[in-house]
């Protein structure tokens, strides 16, 4: 390996040179198109003309392209000769967030959701920007195939935001009717870091995700006479305390986990005591017997705190584990390293990070997780002005984070970045 490494980096430092000569002549028209996305979102499953109009960029670069695969999913295909195959995956769905940024290219759009609600539609998540630095890595792809060898496959991926789209799209057949991958890269931007860095996580970088709820069921009546009632506000209010001794005392110190109660209703009115209270939880773990352990603890708790209130057989509460759910992201250290010294050599080693796990969630995690075992290497943009960043950290305050309505990416130097990075990277991969 490490042979191979010393090799892909003297190569590297042969093409950086080309690369930010290609990202320079592209950069205008890319701003343009990532503004045009950032003002046009569409919500999970229904990106259709977010689908089509990448669909579109990938033809003019020369790409093959096939749309609708398993949803408003699509993929490029550029074969290039004998070589590796090489994956590059962006999102393509916005949230229902009412954007605040004050930006001239802001959102203002406003559709209705699956239950028919009118909501606002926000990039609040950065993937116009993972947009606009795909499409310009296939156009330096495209233009500079006398620099490498083998085949590209650029995915447009839906309903990232609802961790669904991989699944959907490898259910279509993503790794049988397209070429099967040897590796596959992604980037996503960061709302705490300086624009013209990135960051590599290697081995855990993002964690699985579990939604559940939680029935809390009773007998009501009047508040007067709660001895004539079981009164389930009680019951719950037991329950969300119970809860917190999970990670506590039931995982293994320095093994990441969380659960968190996010929502809890119940009651209508104060001399009332109602008859049901919900919880909605999310559960957050890396490995898989933690995420296994702490839906059974859940389970345990709930039916023993219902039965210490003595509440019915009837009566007892229902635990619904969602199938809305991502696995961790695993980063393959082998990957991340190669990835880590091609994109040093455009940006410079000093702009790659070292950064530390998180407890998003992120379904790129699905593409690893096939019969086909593919390396993954996700890796973080920055995206904030240096001194920005520099202040926030002096004074110990937080900047917007994803999915937050102030979230505001600079969009010049941000996307020249995300597009060097790629691009190096994918060269370097497939090097001649």
């Amino acid at each position: 390996m490490k042979t191979l490494l010393v090799s892909l980096l003297a190569t590297a430092s042969l093409f950086a040179a080309d690369v930010v000569s290609q990202v320079k002549s592209e950069l205008p028209s890319l701003v343009a198109l990532y503004k045009e996305l950032h003002a046009n979102p569409e919500l999970s499953l229904h990106e259709v003309e977010t689908a089509a109009r990448v669909a579109k960029e990938l033809r003019a670069a020369g790409f093959e392209v096939m749309e609708k695969v398993g949803g408003n999913g699509l993929v490029g295909v550029l074969k290039n000769g004998e070589g590796p195959v090489i994956m590059v995956r962006t999102d393509l769905d916005g949230l229902p967030v009412k954007e605040q940024t004050g930006a001239p290219y802001a959102s203002t759009k406003v559709v209705k959701d699956d239950l028919g609600r009118e909501v606002n539609v926000m990039h609040a998540c950065g993937h116009d920007i993972h947009m606009a630095s795909f499409i310009g890595t296939a156009r330096a792809l495209s233009k500079m195939r006398d620099q490498w060898k083998g085949t590209v496959v650029m995915i447009g991926q839906h309903a990232e935001e609802r961790v669904l789209g991989a699944r959907l799209m490898l259910r279509a057949g993503l790794f049988s009717k397209f070429p099967k991958p040897d590796k596959a890269i992604a980037l996503h931007c960061a709302s705490d870091m300086a624009h013209g860095q990135i960051g590599i996580v290697e081995g855990y970088a993002l964690a699985n995700v579990d939604s559940v709820e939680i029935v809390v069921k009773g007998v009501g009546g009047h508040g007067s006479m709660p001895h004539l009632t079981r009164d389930p506000i009680v019951l719950a209010s037991h329950i969300v305390l119970a809860l917190q001794t999970i990670v506590s005392r039931e995982v293994r110190p320095g093994d990441p986990a969380v659960v968190t109660v996010g929502s809890i209703h119940g009651g209508t009115k104060s001399n009332i005591i109602s008859d049901e209270v919900r919880l909605q939880l999310t559960l957050r773990s890396y490995q898989t017997d933690t995420r296994k352990k702490l839906i059974e603890s859940i389970k345990r708790i709930v039916k023993a705190q219902a039965e210490s209130a003595n509440m019915p057989a009837d009566k007892m509460p229902e635990v619904i584990v969602s199938d809305d759910q991502a696995p961790a992201l695993y980063n393959q250290p082998a990957l991340c390293a190669e990835v880590r010294g091609l994109v040093g050599s455009a940006i410079g080693p000093d702009n790659v990070l070292t950064r530390e796990p998180v407890m998003g969630a992120e379904d790129f995690a699905e593409y690893g997780l096939t019969k086909e075992k593919v390396p993954l290497c996700m890796f973080w943009l920055g995206t904030q002005p240096p001194q920005v960043v520099a202040e926030a950290k002096a004074k110990g305050t937080t900047l917007p984070s994803l999915h937050s309505p102030f979230f505001k990416p600079v969009p010049e130097p941000s996307i020249e970045t995300g597009v060097k990075a790629m691009t190096t990277a994918v060269i370097g991969l497939m090097k001649k």
